[in-house]
């Protein structure tokens, strides 16, 4: 059976983590761990954690004291994970863990070392929302593209699959939303590593919702870019 380390980083999510949590382990033929980091929630995040992780020995708990970002969650998750495969997972409802089917598949069919997730690929269903937020994701996917010499249609994508020996290979810096572009950046720079792209579904949320990402993080991607691009290994 396959196996898959399944990271969830949160914060300030109770409003849709059970749920998520609950979509994940739903999924057949996987045999899952779940690694849910509470980047310090303000709200009832926690204690749901701990309720599901007391009910379910694949829900693995981790806690940061200090708010410290999506990325810094995404490392702790990284550094626990154990399955043979590891995948991000947002714990907001935008993606849809019934596709961990398509991203695995090129890992068995061609032998890949990682998958990407795209919104952009067509073919499959998405909930229509801010243009200039897509026009902002689809630059920063051509700059990114730019500088690794990759052909990616959706780098800011949050459905990033790895070997678990490719990912835990990687050492991560960035703390927020500067992940995305890092880690793109130091993956096409492993040699002969297999990238693959598949098409995704995607129910995007708006700031009301609870968003989180702002025009700001659009700037440190392109800086983020641009820097692990010169930056050695």
């Amino acid at each position: 059976m396959i196996s898959l380390s399944v990271i969830i980083p949160c914060y300030n999510e109770e409003k849709t983590l059970e749920a998520i949590v609950k979509r994940v382990l739903a999924v057949e033929g996987i045999d899952f761990e779940l690694i849910i980091i509470d980047d310090s929630s303000s709200d009832g995040s926690r204690a749901i954690i701990e309720k599901l992780s007391s009910n379910d020995g694949r829900i693995k708990p981790v806690f940061h004291e200090k708010n410290s970002g999506k990325g810094a969650a995404i490392r702790s998750g990284i550094k626990h994970a154990t399955k043979d495969f590891v995948v991000i997972q947002d714990a907001d409802m935008e993606y849809d863990p019934k596709e961990y089917g398509k991203l695995l598949a090129p890992f068995i069919e061609n032998n890949a070392d990682v998958v990407y997730g795209s919104r952009f690929m067509g073919g499959e269903k998405k909930r229509v929302l801010f243009y200039w937020h897509m026009v902002g994701n689809k630059f920063l996917t051509v700059m990114s593209n730019m500088f690794t010499n990759l052909d990616l249609t959706d780098m800011e994508t949050c459905y990033k699959m790895f070997r678990r020996e490719v990912i835990q290979g990687v050492r991560i810096e960035e703390n927020r939303f500067g992940f995305e572009p890092e880690i793109t950046a130091k993956i096409s720079k492993i040699r002969n590593v297999k990238i693959y792209e598949v098409g995704i579904s995607y129910s995007g949320r708006t700031y009301d919702e609870g968003k989180k990402i702002g025009w700001k993080d659009g700037f440190r991607a392109l800086y983020c870019i641009i820097k692990y691009r010169f930056k050695s290994r």
